[in-house]
C-alpha cells in the first residue's frame, strides 16, 4: 500500500460559506484525495459520495450516543445511514463518538453504543468491510515521555479498558486524534518547533535505543506503549485527525502549517520507531477553514482549502507529482532532512 493511499482529509461543515457537497466531492477527486472523514451522516454528503470510490469514516455525533445505547435505535441508524448507501458509498469505519471526555455524562453510553452499532453492522453482513470504533484524543494519556513509558491516566482506565478490549476482539483499530501543534504551543520551552514540524535534522529524543526525530512519532509511540500496558499491544491505531492552524495563535502561520502538512504526508508511509515500515493511515484536519467553529480563533484556521476552494498550500496527494511545500523560499530557509 503506498503512502498516497494512507492519507484522507476530514470534511467538517461548521461554516456558513462552504461549497455544497457535490463541489466538495469534486474537490477530493481533482486533488486525488481517496479518503474522507465525515463527522455525521449528512445526507447531502452521502448522496454526493455515491459512486465516488472515496473511502469514508462515518461519525456518530456525540449527541446520538445515548440514543444508540438502545439496540433497536442503533439498528435503524445503521440501516438509514449505512446500509441504505452501501456499496455505492464505501464506508471504511464508523466512529462512535469523537473525543468523549471519560468524565462527561455521555461516557457511559460509548461502550453500549459501540457494541450496538457493531452488532447492527454485523447483522447486515458487513462486519468484515466496515469496522466500528471510537475516536480518542491524547488527553487520555497520563504519561507520554519518554514514548516507551506511555500510559493512560489512571482515572480513564475503567472507561477505556472495556472499549479497547472490544476493539481487540473485533480486530478493529482505535482512532486517535494527534496534534503536535497543541503539545508544542502548550510547552514551547521543552518542545522545539523543528521537532513538532518534522524539520529536526537529527534525533531529539533517544529512548531504549530508538531515536525520535519528530514529535508525531513520539506521541503515536506513547499511545502504542499505553495500549501495551493496558494489555492490548496488538491494537492498530488510525490517526483520525492531525493538522496545524495557519493563523490565530502561538506558532501558527501559513509556512508552519505548510511544512507540517507536507512533511506529515511524506512521513506516514514510514511508520514510527516502535513500528517501523508500517504505513500509518492518517486523516488531515481539515478540508476548509470553518468560520463557525467554537473555541479560540485558531480553531477556524485548520483548513487545507479556503471556502472558495482555493488551496492554502501546495499539498500533493498523489498522481505521481512531486511532493513539495507551499514556498520554495521557505524550503530553502529550512532544509527538510528526509529520514
Amino acid at each position: 500500500m503506498n503512502a498516497v493511499a494512507q492519507i484522507g482529509v476530514c470534511y467538517g461543515m461548521l461554516g456558513n460559506n462552504l461549497p455544497n457537497a457535490r463541489e466538495v466531492i469534486n474537490l477530493y477527486k481533482s486533488n486525488n484525495i481517496k479518503r474522507m472523514r465525515l463527522y455525521d451522516p449528512n445526507q447531502q454528503a452521502l448522496q454526493a459520495l455515491r459512486g465516488s470510490n472515496i473511502e469514508v469514516i462515518l461519525g456518530v455525533p456525540n449527541d446520538q450516543l445515548q440514543n444508540l445505547a438502545n439496540p433497536s435505535k442503533a439498528q435503524s441508524w445503521v440501516q438509514s445511514n449505512v446500509v441504505a448507501y452501501w456499496p455505492s458509498v464505501r464506508f471504511r469505519y464508523i466512529s462512535v463518538g469523537n473525543e468523549v471526555p471519560p468524565s462527561s455524562s455521555l461516557a457511559r453510553f460509548v461502550l453500549p453504543a459501540l457494541v450496538n452499532v457493531f452488532n447492527a453492522v454485523r447483522s447486515a453482513g458487513l462486519e468484515s468491510q466496515i469496522k466500528v470504533s471510537i475516536a480518542i484524543d491524547m488527553t487520555l494519556i497520563g504519561v507520554s515521555y519518554p514514548p516507551s513509558a506511555g500510559a493512560f491516566r489512571g482515572d480513564v482506565r475503567s472507561y477505556l479498558d472495556p472499549i479497547i478490549g472490544h476493539l481487540a476482539w473485533a480486530r478493529t483499530p482505535l482512532l486517535a486524534n494527534i496534534y503536535t501543534y497543541f503539545s508544542y504551543s502548550g510547552n514551547p520551552r521543552d518542545i522545539s518547533l523543528p521537532y513538532a514540524l518534522f524539520t529536526s535534522p537529527s534525533p531529539i529524543v533517544w529512548d531504549q535505543g530508538r531515536g525520535y526525530q519528530n514529535l508525531f512519532d513520539a506521541m503515536l509511540d506513547s499511545l502504542y506503549s499505553a495500549l501495551e500496558k493496558a494489555g492490548q499491544g496488538g491494537l492498530e491505531v488510525v490517526v483520525s485527525e492531525s493538522g496545524w492552524p495557519s493563523a490565530g495563535g502561538f506558532g501558527t502561520s501559513v509556512d508552519n502549517a505548510a511544512t507540517y502538512l507536507s512533511n506529515l504526508i511524506k512521513h506516514v508511509q514510514k511508520g514510527t520507531p516502535k513500528r517501523p515500515g508500517k504505513a500509518i493511515e492518517t486523516y488531515l484536519f481539515a478540508l476548509f477553514d470553518e468560520n463557525q467553529k467554537s473555541g479560540p480563533e485558531l480553531e477556524r484556521h485548520f483548513g487545507l482549502f479556503s471556502p472558495n476552494k482555493q488551496p492554502k498550500y501546495q499539498l500533493h496527494f498523489g498522481g505521481g507529482r512531486h511532493w513539495d511545500i507551499a514556498s520554495k523560499e521557505y524550503n530553502a530557509t529550512f532544509p527538510l532532512k528526509s529520514d
